[in-house]
């Protein structure tokens, strides 16, 4: 009888490579840096770095600059895993980022955090929009996310981050998660906006006080860093909900807080206002 051999070992050797119980199991690592170019009155890829379980893609390049579709090809996050994203969008050209699919931060063992870091810069004369799709926070996830921008004083910048507390379909609860999560804009090296949100333990509790988020199961924030942003304030306010809110913290940053039942009524309320925003475009992956 032949014997099976796995990559030159003997079957019967096969266990003995395998990780032992109780030893650290393997970790998911990512890393994506990329960077715009001017071509004639194109934007296109200049640089590309991509490593581990983190790919871009990039559909067929459109009127409104270059797009970039990133991939976690370990399917979600979890404790001890690391994933690094740097962008720079260079002067006079537009770049859109957006996901393949929604992020998943999965259970966690006790001890170390899944770790996310992006980190953008939008050169004088450029516009990035940074369109994630939907982050689903497990229950038992642990996540440490950041999101760092810096921006010339022309530049112009659209973000979104939607975030799902559990899958409703499910009906999942989180009654037991770690999370840290904080976005940071410098304008010319000066902060101009900081949201930082930490907590541990039963959100769910937490989510359904009245004052808190009334038992919504979804939120979103979304900034807008432009020129015209002053001008949007009221043609965007006519499109919230009533769970939703539109301010103008400068006259050139419009900021916007959804709350919503589900993430399918989050994404539903969040499209037209982004394409509102974005010159009545959206990224393919948005579409319902």
């Amino acid at each position: 009888m032949a014997r099976i051999r796995f990559r030159g070992c003997p079957i019967t050797q096969f266990a003995s490579i395998l990780p032992q119980q109780g030893a650290n199991p393997p970790r998911a690592k990512g890393v994506v840096n990329l960077s715009t170019k001017k071509l004639g009155e194109n934007s296109v890829l200049d640089t590309l770095l991509q490593s581990g379980s983190s790919k871009c893609l990039f559909p067929r390049a459109s009127a409104q600059g270059l797009d970039a579709v990133l991939l976690n090809t370990a399917g979600g996050v979890t404790g001890g895993d690391s994933f690094r994203f740097t962008a720079n969008a260079a002067e006079g050209t537009t770049l859109t980022l957006t996901t393949q699919a929604c992020e998943r931060a999965y259970k966690a063992q006790p001890g170390p955090y899944a770790q996310i870091s992006n980190h953008l810069t939008v050169s004088s004369g450029a516009r990035l929009n940074w369109l994630p799709q939907e982050t689903i926070l497990f229950n038992g996830s642990a996540l440490d996310r950041r999101l760092q921008i810096e921006m010339d004083p022309d530049a112009t910048m659209l973000l979104v981050e939607p975030l799902v507390f559990g899958r409703a379909a499910m009906g999942e609860t989180l009654t037991d998660i770690r999370l840290r999560d904080r976005i940071e804009i410098l304008r010319d090296g000066a902060p101009a906006f900081l949201d930082a949100m930490r907590f541990s333990g039963d959100l769910q509790a937490h989510l359904c006080r009245p004052h808190i988020a009334n038992g919504a199961g979804a939120m979103a924030l979304v900034v807008f860093a432009s020129a015209t942003a002053e001008g949007q304030l009221d043609p965007v306010r006519h499109l919230l909900p009533d769970t939703a809110g539109a301010s103008l913290i400068q006259n050139d940053m419009l900021v916007i807080r959804m709350l919503a039942k589900t993430s399918f009524a989050l994404r539903r309320a969040l499209m037209p206002v982004l394409r509102r925003l974005n010159n009545d475009t959206l990224p393919r992956c948005w579409m319902l």
